[in-house]
């Protein structure tokens, strides 16, 4: 598979933007998930970059930004 192929293939997963966002098109990421790997990207820019991350990995980010928050 090419890198087009690729990029193709991942913008069409169904994209998720946090609850926390608002509708007045502010900072936002969206992300969206296979089995392995969760991908994260900017909601404004929908067909920029796309950050890629093992899923193992992001759950370690979940729970570490959790504890941050309290």
């Amino acid at each position: 598979m090419t890198n087009e192929q690729e990029a193709a293939r991942l913008h069409e997963l169904p994209w998720h933007k946090s609850s926390y966002s608002g509708s007045d098109g502010g900072n936002c990421v969206e992300v969206a998930h296979t089995v392995a790997t969760v991908h994260v990207r900017d909601s404004k820019d929908q067909r920029g970059p796309i950050l890629s991350v093992p899923t193992g990995r992001w759950a370690d980010f979940i729970a570490f930004a959790g504890r941050s928050w309290r």
